[in-house]
């Protein structure tokens, strides 16, 4: 059987984004949360729970729009143009975002400005984010292998609802990770305040889960057509087994339950994707082999893909176990 390169970076580049939706969507959701913080105290921890790890989760994001570029030049050429507005709001948000955790510790006595960018980056990181995806999902229009599309294309009620969704979900995340991270009054403040927020990620899923199927007959024909649907089932079925996880866990379970099975959520959700999507590269009409490089820039690209992915997993899984466990509140970033 030959080896099919496109369909090989096809999987490592959504394994990118998968891991910087997991590892980075707490980071943000942890900014989301600074205005519900009691203190400046709970603010402090918050953001000392993730000062070693967070500049680190955002290499996969790097890895990920890299690698479209080198291996997916047409999808590349054809997404940028269609949602250029809010990828250059994300870049610009997670900029100013990684400006206020210097400046915070280094000007205190403009900490409320910092505190205010902090979570403005934040919050504008994760909508563009979830509105760039929801304006993915509802298709993006090429002709002649090119975009075709009006400016604001990208700006719907769909890819304003996955916006949302993903601003709400990041929340659930970075509650559940401080629920991880930290102990006494922060600790129980972020379990009271995970679960609204737990229902309101799930109702939002529920809304944009039912609402996708109908933008496309192709995504309608993958979840409701026999005997592809007999598959697709298992999705709603790990979601349940993971919902009954997370409210077992914020309802006096072990620490890590919640945080594992919300990230547990976002997985099913990005597998979901992925049912919906395959074989396209930018629905509803440009595949993985139409939008991919000649094989052998695949190939060339995937030799340094073999050394530079294990050494960044590596790093990061090596950051995550020296700061794994509860964290000390009288260490600190500085």
């Amino acid at each position: 059987m030959e080896f099919d390169l496109a369909f090989t970076w096809a999987g490592l580049i959504a394994l990118s984004v998968l891991i910087y939706v997991v590892l980075d969507g707490f980071d943000l959701g942890l900014g989301i949360l600074f205005p519900l913080a009691k203190s400046h105290k709970e603010r402090d921890l918050m953001m000392n729970s993730v000062a070693p790890v967070w500049d680190g989760n955002e290499t996969w994001l790097v890895l990920g729009g890299g690698g479209l570029f080198a291996v997916f030049p047409l999808a590349y050429a054809v997404v940028m143009p269609a949602l250029y507005m809010p990828i250059m709001l994300m870049l610009l948000a997670l900029v100013f975002r990684g400006v206020s955790f210097e400046y915070r510790w280094r000007d205190p006595r403009h900490r409320w400005l910092w505190d205010a960018t902090f979570f403005g980056g934040s919050f504008v990181a994760a909508l563009c984010q979830g509105i760039a995806l929801g304006a993915l999902v509802q298709g993006i229009e090429v002709e002649g292998r090119a975009y075709a599309g009006g400016w604001f294309d990208w700006l719907s009620p769909f890819s304003l609802m996955t916006g949302v969704a993903v601003v709400v979900g990041y929340a659930l995340l970075g509650a559940c990770w401080l629920v991880l991270k930290t102990e006494g009054d922060i600790h129980h403040h972020m379990r009271r305040l995970a679960r609204p927020l737990a229902l309101a990620t799930l109702a939002l899923i529920g809304v944009v889960s039912l609402w996708t199927p109908f933008l496309d007959p192709i995504y309608f024909a993958r979840w409701f057509n026999l005997p592809g649907s007999l598959w697709t089932l298992c999705v709603p079925a790990f979601m349940a087994v993971l919902i009954w996880r997370l409210f077992t866990g914020l309802n006096g379970g072990p620490d890590r339950q919640p945080f594992l099975a919300a990230l547990g959520i976002f997985v099913t959700c990005f597998i979901g994707l992925g049912i919906s999507f395959f074989p396209m590269m930018v629905p509803p009409s440009l595949t993985i082999w139409q939008a991919a490089a000649p094989d052998k820039s695949l190939a060339f690209a995937l030799v340094g893909a073999a050394i530079l992915l294990p050494v960044i997993l590596g790093y990061t899984a090596y950051a995550y176990w020296v700061f794994r466990g509860k964290m000390d509140p009288d260490e600190g970033y500085h």
